[in-house]
């Protein structure tokens, strides 16, 4: 049966949107988040709570081994599409965490002066709320104080603004904002408060009962007359189930968000409950690159003009120092490589001079070609010749066949230099064959007669059995 057309457009639009999908996801920014050195248990702990405020736009399970380097970090990362890195290590006074930007840099150097980690800040809470489905979207970024303070601080407000992906205020959807991430920037102390929150919302306008009513758990109506006695009195409800909301937190919702009672263009209230981690940070210096560059800022040293065009000047110098010895490398190398061409065409010219002098000359003897008279006198010398010589009769036309191996020419070899040893050998000791006895008669006579006769020329005839 042929298939519709409805379901042909409904897989192609689907493929599309899944298409737009991965590639909005790979536009956005994403991180490493690990410790280095011997940071303890404590700081490793606390880059594991950043990885959960990261989420979901960072490696969860990043394993860094000591003998990877910051370069093996960041060759991986360009493949991943990775754009910043956090990194905490610690020494034996501070703790520091560096915040990078890839592949050119910043880098900002933070010394953390306080942290608490996120089970110590849920375990002081009197309620918590934190479950997995906060952790499918990043985190709503806020950022206060960051005025016209310097620079430095400006820089500090883009790179943490660059860590998570950017909102439009006119399109977002509100029920994929359930976490916030709040930096506020001390002016005088010229120190960070990080501070990490879940965000629920809820109604407002509504009596304690009606309230109860609208969560998921019902309360217990077993000693009330009429439901009546819940939504006017609030009976057998505790002090402690209401919480204060006023001005500071309330909000006509825009759009719907999912939970009872949240409908559009009604008073809600947001309530923030912080999941930890905490930090307390302050800016030591920002270098240029990533982990080592010119220091654009520091906060205990500051160096004159003077001083700041002499390391400039020397960086410069360092720079025509490193361009001119590349110049001379690449020169180096044009120069054997032309040697190497010069070289060739000699070798090769002379080759052929030599070829042509070869064939131009006649008379000369040619060391290359086989030695044809040689070879042909060595195959007649078969072993043929060397059974004559040993024995003295003729060997039979089976026992030699006409296929013979040709040798090479030259002295003979060890092999049949031994062998012609044990051939003239034998024809020392062994005597021709007598005529009308055979080789029998003086094997019948005993190994050692036999010898002493054959010695003498002669052998006995063997005695006849009757």
């Amino acid at each position: 049966m042929r298939q519709s057309g409805r379901s042909r457009h409904q897989k192609r639009a689907r493929a599309q949107a899944q298409l737009r999908s991965l590639e909005a996801y790979a536009a956005q920014p994403h991180s490493f988040v690990f410790a280095r050195g011997r940071a303890g248990r404590g700081v490793r702990q606390l880059s594991l709570d950043l990885r959960r405020v990261m989420e979901p736009l960072t490696a969860t399970r990043l394993q860094v081994r000591k003998k990877n380097s910051l370069k093996d970090c960041v060759a991986v990362a360009g493949p991943l599409g990775v754009t910043h890195f956090l990194i905490l290590s610690k020494t034996e006074t501070n703790i520091y965490f560096k915040l990078m930007r890839l592949p050119g840099g910043p880098t900002l150097t933070f010394r953390i002066n306080k942290y608490t980690l996120v089970r110590d800040v849920v375990s002081s809470l009197r309620r918590h709320r934190m479950h997995e489905q906060q952790f499918t979207h990043p985190p709503l970024l806020v950022l206060n104080s960051f005025g016209p303070h310097g620079m430095h601080v400006k820089l500090m407000a883009t790179m943490f603004q660059n860590l998570f992906p950017s909102i439009n205020v006119h399109k977002v959807n509100l029920n994929t904002i359930k976490r916030c991430l709040l930096i506020n920037y001390n002016p005088d102390s010229q120190e960070l408060d990080f501070r990490h929150y879940s965000i629920k919302v809820v109604p407002v306008g509504a009596s304690r009962g009606m309230k109860k009513l609208l969560q998921e758990k019902f309360p217990n109506m077993s000693r009330l007359q009429d439901i009546s006695e819940l939504l006017a009195t609030g009976a057998g409800l505790s002090e402690s189930e209401a919480e204060p909301d006023g001005e500071h937190n309330i909000t006509e919702l825009p759009q719907a968000i999912a939970g009872r009672g949240n409908m559009r263009a009604q008073q809600s209230a947001i309530r923030l409950t912080e999941i930890g981690p905490r930090m307390t940070l302050q800016l030591i210096k920002i270098q240029e690159g990533v982990g080592e560059g010119n220091v654009l800022f520091h906060s205990f040293v500051h160096k004159t003009e003077e001083e700041l065009q002499a390391i400039l000047a020397a960086k410069e110098e360092k720079l025509r120092l490193k361009a001119q010895r590349q110049d001379q490398q690449a020169q180096n190398v044009q120069r054997k490589q032309e040697q190497r061409e010069a070289h060739k065409k000699k070798s090769l010219a002379g080759m052929k001079r030599a070829r042509a002098e070869a064939d131009g000359d006649s008379d000369a003897e040619d060391p290359g070609a086989p030695p044809e008279a040689e070879g042909a006198g060595q195959e007649e010398e078969d072993e043929a010749e060397y059974f004559r010589q040993a024995v003295g009769e003729e060997p039979d036309e089976d026992m030699f066949p006409k296929s013979r191996r040709r040798r090479p020419p030259g002295p003979p070899s060890k092999k049949r230099q031994v062998k012609e040893r044990k051939l003239d050998r034998g024809s020392d000791r062994r005597p021709p064959k007598a005529k009308g006895k055979p080789w029998g008669a003086q094997a019948k006579l005993g190994p050692r007669r036999a010898a002493r006769d054959i010695g003498r020329g002669q052998a006995r005839p063997s005695k006849k059995v009757a």
